[in-house]
């Protein structure tokens, strides 16, 4: 898949076939002549690089409607980009859930597949999960596994470049793994693993809520919340891979931990026990005393520590995902405890994408991998640098 021309081609036609392809994936069914004029390059320019993309199977000639087949003379020959010539994977790896998307190289989703998993599974059968959802999803589309260019995945934890989870809390013997190693063995294309929030904030500037913001900070609301964020365009990883773990800020003077702050007992929540979770917030919806309290009590903590991230990031928008996404009730808050604050508050709205956001980030991440193997001319969102 590299190279597009074989050989060593220079960096001037590289940006040239950038230029022809980006060109080929905006048009609809474009002529030379339509090139030549939307590129600006020089008509045997584009012929020279059009015949180097035919090489690489990376475009195919239109077949002309019946409509241009009755007009008389010779039609002019049409061309499409073929995003049917390599699939892409998103994938989410989550407490109680596995999940996968499929797209050609155009982005465009082809089929879905998910299962549930169990909150105490190991991280083998975990793993176990993830490839059979991948294989019937690949079975049902009928796409072979040899045509995988790449293989994005969101995870909890932090993540390292090479895939390693270095501190993963949230999955039994997640800590430690080499993710990205174990995966390649089953789909032998590049794997690149990312912290699911930070997948999700690069899904949500996607194809979801922060479509038109370039800084932007994504809230994954949970017993043990994380963030993601992208500070002008790009995804903002930290030096090591740990930027928005917010929920390590109760440690910072508060001890007292959002699952007891969620508790109506007085026994701190199993932070992986999500209908324990679901339940207080539905006995506060219902006019439960002990549970409205309980759920202001976490609300107020949520949004002290996204105020604490908003400070020191000054992003455009805060999108809340996770299982937030179906309590409403956080965001006044939210918008009232940043306006006190911040100079220029953000706005503050839910995710567009809910349950898909983190696997769609997955996919993006895949997708802007074969992109800079394509257009490698400048950078992408999710570039590691």
């Amino acid at each position: 898949m590299g190279r597009l021309t074989g050989g060593d081609p220079s960096l001037l036609r590289r940006i040239n076939s950038a230029v022809v392809l980006h060109a080929l994936r905006g048009a609809d069914s474009p002529t030379l002549t339509d090139l030549t004029r939307i590129t600006g390059l020089s008509r045997p320019t584009v012929e020279g690089v059009m015949e180097g993309l035919f090489e690489a199977g990376l475009v195919v000639e239109s077949v002309p409607d019946g409509a241009g087949a009755r007009r008389q003379g010779r039609p002019a020959r049409r061309f499409r980009f073929r995003a049917e010539a390599g699939h892409l994977l998103g994938v989410e790896i989550g407490p109680h859930r596995v999940s996968a998307l499929l797209s050609g190289l155009d982005g465009r989703i082809i089929g879905s597949g998910s299962r549930e998993v169990s909150e105490t599974a190991s991280a083998d059968d975990r793993l176990d999960k993830v490839r059979a959802v991948v294989a019937d999803l690949l079975r049902r589309t009928g796409v072979a596994r040899s045509s995988l260019r790449a293989v994005g995945v969101g995870s909890p934890g932090i993540v390292e470049a090479d895939g390693t989870v270095r501190l993963g809390t949230a999955l039994p013997g997640w800590t430690g793994l080499a993710l990205g190693e174990r995966l390649r063995r089953s789909f032998r294309c590049p794997v690149l693993v990312e912290n699911d929030a930070n997948a999700a904030a690069v899904a949500e500037h996607w194809k979801g809520a922060a479509v038109e913001s370039d800084d932007v900070v994504f809230v994954l609301a949970g017993l043990s919340p994380g963030a993601g964020s992208l500070i002008g365009g790009r995804l903002h990883r930290g030096f090591g891979g740990a930027a928005g773990e917010i929920g390590a800020l109760h440690l910072l003077g508060r001890e007292v931990t959002p699952e007891r702050l969620l508790s109506t007992t007085g026994t701190p929540l199993d932070p992986l026990d999500e209908p324990a979770v679901a339940d207080v917030f539905s006995k506060a919806r219902q006019g439960d005393l002990r549970a409205q309290a309980a759920v202001e009590r976490f609300i107020q903590r949520l949004v002290h520590d996204v105020a604490a991230l908003v400070l020191a990031l000054d992003p455009e928008l805060v999108v809340v995902g996770g299982w937030a996404t179906g309590l409403d009730d956080v965001l006044e808050p939210l918008r009232h405890e940043l306006a006190r604050y911040c100079l220029r508050p953000p706005r503050v709205t839910l995710s567009l994408l809910g349950e898909a956001a983190v696997a769609t980030g997955a996919l993006r991440l895949a997708l802007d991998h074969v992109e800079e193997q394509l257009f490698a001319v400048e950078g992408t969102v999710t570039a590691r640098r």
